[in-house]
């Protein structure tokens, strides 16, 4: 296998900016280097000997990231479109892969090299999602040996918990790092100029581990061999021109992915995608200082949330709840946090009046 091949366009990253963040305090977790600690002896007054516990050999955490490398890296592929690549990883034994929609963009066949192999396999699209960034292909032909992953429960996901990201960042095949869990429960809204869906994305993990581009669908691991999560963009720090902040990726959790996995291997679509909708399409707008200052209705929904509450074309909505909302990513995010059947309030400007109505929310 050649680990160096290259294709024009590795597709991962989008970059979202780092100034969103709040900062938190940092859970560190080290060990030392050098040969393997001894046991040491002390001898008690009445001669007795105890003996002190002995930390645990760096040699241990070494074999622990072997075995699971060893188990999970053949269900990691690499999946490459007419001009864009990334990651993916084996869902079952029938030859379904789960990615990101980023990865797939527009096109419908893809060429996939599993890691024990340097034959490309091809594969067709099942179906994509962009609005949570997931999407299914499924292998025309399946290879003998292929291994479906094994997918973790997400809420047991912790902070400081390490974890290896598994893919083939800039197109370096079957690559793997290693971080920890820095965060759970993050709302993170993609950029959509870089190749991304745009898609505002809610509970997202957060981790330390390297992510970059190609990375997006592969998998993020942890130490008991489970996938946690589809790494699916890095931040970028807009003090450095818009540059990757290093240390700071999110991947979408374990529970996400196998719910709307198993909706497109069985429906061929999402049913039930669990993510509130208000029913309007919208665009942010300025006030005459040029500042954000809401989203105005450009379209409503037939009988969704925003229909039934009366709201209308031009109508200009400044709050959901108690959030402010400013422009249409602030919009995407306070729904986020929402339930279909969510009951809440829109605060809007219609002809300079400001109106407050009740909303029951849809589903996207």
């Amino acid at each position: 296998m050649d680990a160096f091949r290259t294709p024009a366009r590795t597709r991962s990253r989008l970059y979202v900016p780092l100034a969103v963040f709040a900062c938190s305090a940092a859970l560190l977790a080290g060990c030392s280097s050098g040969s393997s600690p001894t046991r040491s002896t002390k001898s008690a007054k009445d001669g007795t000997t105890t003996q002190a516990a002995a930390p645990v050999a760096a040699g241990d955490l070494q074999d622990d990231y072997l075995k699971v490398i060893k188990d999970v890296l053949p269900s990691v592929v690499q999946i490459q479109a007419s001009s864009d690549l990334g990651s993916g990883v084996v869902y079952d034994d029938k030859g379904h892969i789960v990615t990101n929609a980023h990865v797939v963009g527009d096109e419908k066949t893809f060429k996939v090299t599993t890691a024990n192999s340097e034959d490309e396999q091809t594969a067709t699209l099942v179906y994509a999602y962009p609005e949570q960034d997931l999407a299914v292909v499924k292998l025309d032909k399946v290879p003998d040996g292929l291994k479906a992953a094994s997918f973790g429960d997400s809420s047991k996901v912790e902070v400081g918990q390490i974890v290896l990201a598994m893919g083939s960042p800039l197109g370096l095949s079957s690559s793997v790092t290693q971080g920890i869990v820095s965060a759970t429960g993050r709302t993170v809204s993609e950029g959509s100029s870089d190749g991304g869906t745009g898609a505002t994305i809610a509970n997202m993990v957060q981790t330390s581990a390297a992510i970059n581009p190609g990375n997006s669908g592969g998998a993020l691991v942890d130490l008991d061999g489970k996938v946690i999560g589809i790494p699916t963009l890095a931040a970028s720090d807009p003090n450095l021109g818009g540059g990757t902040a290093p240390g700071i990726g999110f991947a979408i959790p374990a529970s996400m992915v196998t719910k709307v996995a198993d909706q497109i291997i069985q429906d061929g679509r999402v049913t039930d995608s669990g993510r509130a909708a208000l029913g309007v399409t919208g665009r942010t707008v300025v006030d005459a200082d040029y500042r954000a200052a809401g989203v105005a209705v450009v379209e409503v929904k037939d009988g969704g949330g925003a229909d039934r509450a009366g709201i209308a074309p031009g109508d200009i909505i400044t709050g959901l709840g108690d959030t402010a909302i400013t422009t249409i990513t602030s919009l995407s995010e306070a729904l986020a946090a929402d339930k279909p059947g969510d009951r809440t309030t829109v605060t809007y400007t219609r002809n300079g009046t400001e109106k407050t109505v009740g909303v029951t929310l849809g589903e996207q």
